[in-house]
C-alpha cells in the first residue's frame, strides 16, 4: 500500500539534491558578498529537457461512500425474524461522505520542443504523496421491527488517496519569449483505499444477545485520465517557476463486504444480509513548481 509512497520520497529527495547541484556553489553566498542572479537569456530558449519539484494542495469531487445491502432471509418471508431481516438490510443501506483533501508533494520531469517563437509541444512525468487525505466518517441509526427490541447500527467509512502521478502532454504558445501559458492532460493513477465497518445489535433479546459485523476494503492503485492547464515562466537561466491547476478521475471503485450475519444463542442463523460499497475517486490539484531546463 505505501510503495508508491517510499517511491514518491526517494524521487523527491533526488530530485531536490539534483536541484541542489545543478545550482552550483555559485549561487550561493561567499562570506559577505552577494552574488546577482543571472538575467534570463535574451530569446528564452525553452526546448529540452529539464526536472524539478511542485508542491499544493488537493482536493476532492465526489466524497461519498455508497453501501446497499441485500437481504438473504434464511427464513423465505415467515415469522417475526423475516421482519428483522428486512430492517438488518434497510439499516445496512446507507451513504456516508469521506473527503480526500490534503496538501501534496512531489517532483517532476519533462521535456520541451519549442517549435519557431510562439508554439511548443512537450511531455512531463510526475509522482506526489498526498498528505493527511485520510478521513473516517461514522454514523449510528437504529430501527424498531418489533415494539421493544430496536436493532441499533453503528456504521463507519474511510477513504485515502496514498499518492497520485500523472503522465501528460502539454501544448504551449508563449505570450512573451519567457512567458508559456500551457495545456495538458495525459493518464493519471493513484493509490485509493476506502473501507466500510458496519455492526448491529438487537437490544433486549436474550436469545441473540451478540453484536454482529461486517467488514470489506479497497486498497489498490487506480488509472485514470487528468486534464488542466497553467503558467511557467523562465526568470533566469535555466531556471522556471510555474502555477498549474489538473483534474483528476481515476474512475469508481465497488468491493463487496463479509455477510452480515446474526445467530442465536443455539446457534441458528437469525439474520443475513450481504452489504456492497463503491465509492468514486476524483478530484481537483492546485500546485506551484520549480524546474531546472538542461
Amino acid at each position: 500500500m505505501k510503495s508508491l509512497t517510499r517511491i514518491f520520497v526517494g524521487f523527491c529527495a533526488c530530485n531536490a539534491l539534483a536541484l541542489i547541484a545543478l545550482a552550483g556553489p555559485e549561487s550561493l553566498p561567499s562570506g559577505k558578498e552577494m552574488i546577482a542572479p543571472a538575467p534570463p537569456p535574451p530569446g528564452c530558449t525553452w526546448t529540452g529537457f529539464y526536472i524539478g519539484i511542485n508542491g499544493g494542495y488537493t482536493w476532492s469531487d465526489s466524497d461519498t461512500v455508497h453501501t446497499d445491502s441485500r437481504n438473504l432471509d434464511p427464513f423465505n418471508g415467515l415469522g417475526s425474524e423475516a421482519v428483522y431481516n428486512i430492517a438488518a438490510a434497510q439499516l445496512a443501506t446507507f451513504s456516508l461522505s469521506a473527503s480526500n483533501d490534503g496538501f501534496i508533494g512531489g517532483g517532476q520531469i519533462g521535456y520541451n520542443q519549442q517549435f519557431g517563437r510562439w508554439f511548443l509541444l512537450g511531455a512531463e512525468a510526475d509522482m506526489q504523496g498526498v498528505f493527511d487525505s485520510d478521513q473516517r466518517t461514522r454514523a449510528d441509526s437504529s430501527l424498531t421491527p418489533v415494539p421493544g427490541f430496536p436493532i441499533v447500527q453503528s456504521a463507519q467509512v474511510f477513504r485515502e488517496i496514498d499518492s497520485i502521478g500523472t503522465i501528460r502532454g502539454r501544448v504551449g504558445i508563449t505570450l512573451m519569449p519567457c512567458l508559456l501559458i500551457y495545456g495538458t492532460g495525459g493518464f493519471a493513477y493513484g493509490e485509493t483505499i476506502s473501507r466500510t465497518d458496519i455492526t448491529q445489535i438487537v437490544l433486549n433479546a436474550p436469545a441473540i444477545p451478540n453484536s454482529y459485523h461486517s467488514h470489506g476494503q479497497w486498497d489498490n492503485l487506480r488509472p485514470g485520465w487528468t486534464g488542466g492547464g497553467g503558467l511557467e515562466w523562465m526568470f533566469m537561466t535555466h531556471w522556471s517557476i510555474k502555477a498549474e491547476y489538473l483534474f483528476y478521475d481515476l474512475g469508481s471503485v465497488t468491493y463487496h463486504l463479509s455477510r452480515l450475519k446474526n445467530f442465536n444463542t443455539s446457534g441458528t442463523l437469525f439474520t443475513d444480509t450481504a452489504p456492497t460499497s463503491h465509492t468514486k475517486f476524483e478530484g481537483n490539484i492546485v500546485r506551484g513548481g520549480l524546474n531546472f531546463h538542461f
